[in-house]
């Protein structure tokens, strides 16, 4: 990558400088400190921010309502309304809106990560997709993995913080609680509405729903226009 001059904390660069050296600027309010590196082609979209060590490969895109800290986004990858701090982004991913990624999460190439999911200290391999509403801390999740809305890693216990393992092609399904530290076999399937706390084998299919009671007229009575 041809990166832009390096200077130290606390000094930015102008609009004219940025689009002089090859950055596509939209809108108002685009900060960029001179300590980022920042490829020819990339987008930035205001009011954004991009600050500390990061870099941002070619063709990349920041769009309105994101701030990039320490971090390094891969070519071609897209950051909307998110937050990313010392992470990294992979090519052609696509982070937000309303995400948040920190504390080293590492996301790999042609990913997905939607609104209101937060990644802590894991790394999703490439192809991986957490579209929606998830938490995804202390694990290391493989390629071509599925994590539906409402998925919590439950790392911590309230004393220890554990890791799951999550192999290549696994289908994690709406609503489920992977209490670590677990390790879910490649290919493997955990059903919607799942609590899963312990190894699933490749291949493997877990459903642990609760079976429902239905009591005829039982809402009689239990709410104000029952």
């Amino acid at each position: 990558m041809n990166f832009l001059h390096v200077a130290p904390h606390g000094a930015y660069y102008s609009v004219r400088e940025l689009k002089k050296l090859g950055a596509r600027i939209e809108g108002e309010g685009v900060i960029v400190e001179r300590t980022a590196k920042i490829a020819c082609g990339v987008l930035l979209s205001g009011p954004c921010i991009v600050s500390g060590k990061t870099e941002i490969g070619a063709g990349a895109a920041v769009l309105p309502f994101s701030h990039i800290k320490d971090s390094a986004l891969g070519a071609g990858a897209v950051v909307r309304a998110s937050t990313i701090e010392s992470s990294f982004v992979g090519a052609n991913s696509s982070v937000g809106p309303y995400a948040f990624l920190r504390g080293g999460a590492r996301v790999g190439e042609n990913c997905r990560v939607g609104d209101f999911v937060e990644i802590k200290n894991s790394s999703l391999g490439a192809g991986s997709k957490a579209a929606h509403h998830a938490y995804i801390g202390d694990a290391a999740v493989g390629k071509d993995v599925n994590i539906g809305c409402g998925v919590v890693f439950a790392n911590y216990d309230g004393k220890v913080k554990s890791e799951t393992v999550v192999e290549d092609g696994c289908f994690i399904g709406c609503n489920c609680n992977i209490v670590a530290p677990v390790r879910i076999g490649r290919g493997a399937y955990v059903a919607a509405g799942t609590t899963l706390t312990c190894d699933l084998a490749p291949l493997g299919f877990c459903v642990g729903r609760v079976h429902e009671k239905m009591i005829p007229l039982g809402a009689e009575g239990r709410y104000k226009n029952g």
